[in-house]
């Protein structure tokens, strides 16, 4: 089974910058995006062979997630049954025979980290979200998860280490997640690998020069990560700051 994700910075733009051609491409079997920036009705994206679930903000422009999949679902759930956290349209939920599918944008703490009181209670209704998903089946969850875990997951962490997506507090919670049961699948199969990343600043050729991080993540229950196949960065695909990631795992 092959299942990608990708923060495209806009659906509407990111089709006009190669969106359609990868998707055909990479020939998904669930395609996971966030950051959609649309309401329902603001763009019409269907594709043959496909169901699509999409998740909007209430604030037009902003956030949104959104899924694509081969697999008929049994259940769909938006968002994680708590209006404080629901507004943003930043999770959806699909149930399948073996395995809860989870789309995830978390939310940015912003620049003088105005957002991180706020990001830690998300951090924690989540991890309790997933956990409670994880006693029923397994759980694969993805998105962009705006925080680089480790140091070897971005170019420059002393100079970043104050900054939104580094900071302790962020990388605490990422820990805390792991240690409750979960797997960076990506991690988990090269835990040494350098310079791999998913998010890069449009500022200074940052791209160009790969200063980037990795801040997209594929996170599975502990009890499927010996199914874990391939774990994918398609750093050569443009379209959006992020680039998208992949996962092929055998369930």
């Amino acid at each position: 089974m092959k299942l990608v994700s990708w923060n495209v910075n806009g659906i509407r733009a990111c089709l006009n910058k190669g969106f359609d051609g990868f998707f055909r491409n990479v020939n998904a079997d669930i395609f996971c995006i966030q950051e959609t920036k649309c309401q329902e009705g603001q763009v019409d994206l269907k594709y043959e062979g496909y169901e699509s679930f999409w998740n909007s903000a209430e604030k037009k422009g902003y956030s949104g997630t959104a899924v694509f999949t081969k697999i008929k679902p049994i259940s769909v759930k938006y968002g994680i049954g708590i209006e404080e956290h629901d507004k943003e349209g930043r999770v959806i939920t699909l149930e399948f025979d073996k395995f809860y599918m989870v789309d995830i944008y978390t939310p940015n703490s912003k620049r003088e980290l105005e957002r991180l009181d706020y990001r830690q209670i998300w951090e924690d209704e989540i991890r309790k979200y997933l956990l409670d998903l994880n006693e029923t089946k397994p759980v694969i969850m993805c998105g962009d998860l705006n925080v680089a875990h480790k140091e070897i997951d971005l170019k420059n962490p002393k100079t970043n280490t104050h900054n939104a997506g580094f900071t302790i507090e962020e990388r605490n919670k990422m820990t805390e997640l792991l240690d409750s049961g979960f797997v960076d699948t990506f991690r988990y199969l090269y835990p040494d690998k350098e310079d791999a990343y998913s998010w890069w600043s449009y500022m200074r050729k940052a791209r160009e020069k790969n200063v980037g991080w990795r801040i997209d993540y594929f996170i599975v229950s502990e009890s499927i990560k010996n199914k874990i196949k391939q774990a994918n960065i398609y750093s050569e695909i443009m379209g959006s700051d992020h680039c998208p990631i992949g996962l092929e795992i055998e369930l």
